[in-house]
């Protein structure tokens, strides 16, 4: 998106997504990009004054799932992909008005729905995307159920790819058709039919060869694990991420932190479907599923941070369960607390993405940014409450709720 103009917010108080203290002052932004932050800066051009409130850098979900239209796997893979690619639009831009300037999807997403939001046809974050999940037969991205006897390759947010050739292919078609990392399925996980949870899924030399290619190509892969087996298999062969992770120990943990691997928890997409889940219609394997990695998720935070773990911050919401992505900032502060989440969110997750110029607010890095109504520090729920508004810029512009069309999108955006 060609982004111009002058913008200078003033009265503010500025978390620059790395330091624990706020600075008061103000922030120059040109063309798209922070030019200068302090007391004394300005340029002529629009002045928003903030009076007083916190800007913090967007945030980022790097744990976002575009076509997740429902919790049935079947739905989410087979039907027609202009009706994901338009909803998962509408996905995206109500998550650009929570305040996420930036997605990474990691089980799914198109270069065509990236060029889409990058032109401006739709409103949206920036977004990343590894293409369709890479699982092996029977694993976390194989829809089929014991007794099914269909066949099933793969479809919007998974593809089944056993041996080294055929998934060596299909990493360099990822990248090729503009993916930036690869997502490899090395654990059961809690809405696939028939894998359990804790046993390591794809073999040693498959997962190296997507590891390796994925290196070569400057990129890197991430691993859908939960359990401490599935956690070392991934980063004994070359794995740079691990979504979830709701069962690591301490010694894994250290492994993680040995190796710089980050850690990318989930906790509310677990705690959602706790609360909601026959709402949504998730199975009663699933749910008992879902209740052994709620119960120790936050532990597997704890444990994360304790050994020096990287720890981003990820949403994995499906279906109508979208609507609690805030509340995921929630779940992180009891944690790691206001700091630790908003780093999280930030920095780190700018960091994996490899990033540089998001996920703070310094001299150079991209404008986005979001006005919270007050001080985090001292009143956390500003960060997930809906009831207060919030100003999100991208690339300095203010996002208008107006311009999104939809009342369910209104929500939590403040227009100067």
């Amino acid at each position: 998106m060609t982004t111009s103009g002058i913008l200078t917010i003033r009265n503010a108080l500025i978390f620059d997504g790395e330091s624990p203290d706020l600075i008061e002052g103000s922030i120059s932004i040109r063309d798209g990009r922070i030019t200068a932050t302090g007391r004394e800066v300005g340029e002529p051009g629009v002045v928003l004054d903030v009076g007083g409130r916190t800007v913090i850098p967007g945030l980022i979900d790097a744990h976002f799932h575009a076509y997740a239209l429902s919790l049935t796997s079947v739905r989410n893979e087979t039907g027609p992909l202009s009706y994901s690619a338009l909803a998962g639009a509408r996905r995206l831009a109500a998550a650009l008005l929570r305040g996420f300037t930036a997605v990474r999807d990691v089980a799914g997403g198109d270069v065509g729905l990236a060029s889409a939001i990058e032109e401006g046809l739709y409103p949206g974050p920036r977004y990343f995307f590894t293409g369709p999940a890479l699982s092996q037969t029977g694993g976390h991205g194989d829809i089929r159920a014991t007794n099914d006897g269909g066949c099933f390759h793969g479809g919007h947010m998974c593809e089944v790819v056993d041996g080294i050739d055929d998934l060596l292919r299909a990493v360099r078609h990822r990248f090729r058709t503009g993916a930036s990392a690869i997502k490899l399925m090395t654990s059961g996980g809690v809405v696939s039919p028939v894998d359990p949870i804790r046993v390591p899924q794809y073999s040693a030399a498959e997962i190296r060869v997507v590891t390796e290619e994925a290196s070569r190509r400057g990129s890197y892969a991430t691993a859908h694990a939960y359990s401490p087996e599935a956690i070392r298999h991934s980063v004994l062969n070359g794995v740079r991420c691990i979504e979830h992770g709701n069962l690591l120990d301490a010694e894994t943990a250290q492994l993680m932190a040995d190796n710089d691997v980050y850690l990318v928890p989930t906790l509310v997409t677990y705690e959602a479907m706790e609360r909601r889940g026959r709402e949504v219609g998730l199975t009663e394997v699933g749910s008992a599923k879902n209740r052994e990695v709620l119960e120790a998720g936050r532990n597997a935070v704890a444990l994360a941070r304790d050994a020096g773990v990287r720890i981003g911050f990820g949403t994995d919401l499906m279906g109508e369960l979208e609507d609690e992505q805030l509340a995921g900032l929630r779940l992180q502060c009891e944690v790691l607390g206001v700091y630790g989440a908003l780093r999280s969110a930030t920095s780190t997750n700018a960091a994996l993405l490899r990033r540089g110029d998001l996920g703070r607010i310094t001299r150079g890095s991209c404008a986005d940014l979001v006005v919270l109504d007050g001080n985090p520090f001292n009143e956390p729920s500003i960060l997930w409450d809906e009831s207060k508004t919030r100003t999100v810029i991208k690339d300095g512009q203010v996002i208008s709720a107006a311009a999104l069309q939809g009342p369910d999108l209104r929500k939590n955006a403040s227009v100067p």
